[in-house]
């Protein structure tokens, strides 16, 4: 089956979930434009994901796709909490920030019952997740509300978890791409690929669609990545620059500086593993701490400080979340970036695929 016969859309094309840069109004344009719209949930409560439902349900009516976490949330850890705060102290100090003042939270949740329930109740198209899967039951009703479920690899053996667990198509996220990474299985950053490495790894080994991310921003990408067998491509920083978008002014002054051609993955702002501009305080703690608490207890002491420094004009402790590829990007109407996108499905349209050797590759 075609991505797009299982997706019901126009484009073999997902506009990837971006927490704290986007809502209902950029899912719903790039639904409008024949690709499959997006809207990440682990940052809404049950409430404010109603909301956005009942919004999207307002501006379209074509398929679109929620995407939830799966972690599992930790036990909270008062040394490491401890140790972390003494080593955000100076910017404290700097900033005016009281650590008295700062509640401990965790900041993004794992789908869960009242998740499931609205899934239930509005029955989106696609439902994928990041991290892996929920629990069997909450998997299961989300499978009888009839929705397609997608979900991340970063490695072979992830995709391969993830195809004997039921997933309908996964998303091979390389390592170029911003955000947080979707591991699960194994935690080591070396064992994880760029996507045009893992790409081939995943068509070749599973059976079921999969979906290319990580460095596609531009119709070159999309090309590149069907030629390698994908089923189709996910598109995440490139949707940043778009006025549906939510982006800050200081992250879209840093996706189109010098500063966006460094990215690192970084931990400070989470606890997880995520690729974004390197800033000050990547710089000076370095991007990866053993201090900072798990996922994703590390935010609540970092948030102040981000508020203070963006109040000041400053994305200094901000997550400016971006994926390596991001010189292509530019401000133009997602309706419009997902129409230049789809100019990357037509060379391979006009190939005549008879005269390849036979590979699931070219499927």
């Amino acid at each position: 089956m075609s991505l797009t016969a299982l997706l019901d859309t126009d484009l073999p094309l997902i506009q990837a979930p971006m927490a704290g840069s986007q809502d209902h109004r950029l899912a719903a344009a790039v639904c409008q434009a024949g690709g499959l719209g997006s809207i990440p949930c682990a940052m809404l409560t049950p409430a404010a994901l109603r909301q956005e439902l009942q919004a999207m349900r307002e501006l379209t009516e074509r398929p679109f796709n929620l995407n939830f976490f799966s972690h599992v949330p930790p036990e909270p850890d008062a040394a490491r909490e401890a140790g972390w705060r003494e080593a955000l102290a100076p910017y404290y100090d700097e900033l005016g920030v009281n650590p008295a003042s700062i509640a401990s939270g965790p900041g993004r949740l794992p789908f869960n019952d009242e998740a499931a329930a609205l899934v239930e109740e509005f029955r989106p198209a696609v439902v994928s997740f990041h991290f892996g899967l929920p629990q069997p039951d909450l998997l299961e009703r989300v499978r009888r509300s009839g929705a397609k479920i997608l979900s991340s690899a970063t490695t072979l053996d992830e995709a391969l978890w993830l195809q004997e667990h039921g997933v309908d198509a996964v998303i091979a996220q390389g390592l170029e791409a911003g955000g947080h990474r979707g591991h699960f299985l194994d935690f080591d950053l070396s064992r994880q690929l760029g996507t045009f490495a893992l790409l081939p790894q995943l068509v070749d080994a599973l059976n079921v669609p999969v979906i290319a991310a990580g460095g596609i921003s531009d119709a070159r990408g999309v090309t590149a990545a069907m030629a390698l067998g994908a089923a189709g491509v996910q598109v995440g920083s490139a949707y940043l620059l778009c006025p549906e978008a939510t982006t800050s002014v200081l992250h879209r002054a840093a996706l189109q500086s010098p500063a966006a051609r460094h990215t690192a993955l970084t931990n400070l702002f989470s606890g997880r593993p995520a690729r974004g501009i390197v800033n000050r305080l990547m710089r000076e703690l370095g991007p990866l701490s053993t201090q900072a608490p798990a996922f994703p207890l590390a935010t609540a002491a970092i948030a102040p400080l981000r508020t203070a420094a963006e109040a000041q004009g400053s994305g200094d402790f901000s997550p400016l979340w971006a994926g390596q590829n991001v010189a292509s990007c530019r401000p133009m109407s997602a309706a419009e970036l997902t129409r230049e996108l789809a100019l990357g499905f037509a060379p391979l349209a006009k190939r005549d695929w008879s005269t390849m050797p036979p590979s699931r590759s070219y499927r």
